[in-house]
């Protein structure tokens, strides 16, 4: 009798095809219903991100930079920004005023893999909880699955930032864990948190979006008749 053991089995993943899966970003804008996505530009942004951001140091809390004692040390910094190479910036803008009212971008591009990262977000005030905040989130989202054809959208912030990992859930991210001892962000230590969104999941969560930014789930004065539901 033939004793010799079974050989093993071993399990692999899905063929993926076709290859590469995504394409790296190219500064496109991307419009909206309610706000727009304009490449950053430091000349024609600046003014208005700072003026809108100005004495809400708060909003740098969790950031790697700011905040910033004038314009002229915002503008500087927002200079570097924009000529970022491996990072992808866009101001989010309003479209009823043309205000620039935050910023943010796709990073830690993995075209190979069709991965992505949105991060280096921040909002001032009074976009903050408004449809166009969620919309500016949405724009990143829809470019990255239907523009560049990324299979896993990731969202990662420090463990204590509460209102970012609030929205990570609102927005149909997948919480995937912590990190320890990631990073030292301004000198004290980040413990980050992950989350993403794949692409089988995106149909169903781009559906809950499309809903929630109707134009009849608002009322004259664009407060949400229903809550946004990606679940």
């Amino acid at each position: 009798m033939d004793k010799s053991p079974a050989k093993e089995v071993r399990r692999v993943g899905m063929i993926v095809d076709p290859l590469p899966p995504g394409r790296l970003p190219d500064l496109r804008p991307l419009p909206g219903r309610w706000a727009r996505l304009d490449p950053l530009n430091t000349e024609h942004h600046g003014p208005s991100l700072f003026k809108h951001s100005a004495g809400h140091d708060e909003i740098w809390t969790y950031l790697f930079s700011g905040p910033f004692a004038d314009q002229a040390t915002f503008i500087e910094w927002l200079k570097m920004r924009q000529a970022e190479k491996d990072i992808w910036f866009y101001a989010y803008v309003k479209r009823e005023t043309g205000e620039a009212l935050g910023m943010g971008a796709f990073m830690r591009a993995d075209a190979a893999n069709g991965v992505i990262e949105i991060g280096n977000i921040w909002m001032s005030p009074i976009m903050q909880r408004t449809r166009e905040s969620t919309e500016a989130i949405y724009l990143m989202m829809r470019h990255a699955f239907d523009d560049l054809g990324m299979r896993r959208l990731e969202w990662k912030c420090n463990d204590l930032n509460a209102p970012s990992r609030r929205a990570a859930d609102r927005f149909g991210f997948q919480f995937e864990g912590i990190f320890r001892q990631h990073m030292i962000t301004k000198g004290q230590n980040r413990d980050t948190a992950w989350y993403s969104i794949i692409d089988k999941d995106w149909p169903r969560i781009k559906q809950g979006f499309e809903t929630w930014l109707a134009e009849s789930n608002f009322d004259e004065n664009g407060q949400e008749k229903a809550k946004l539901r990606v679940a």
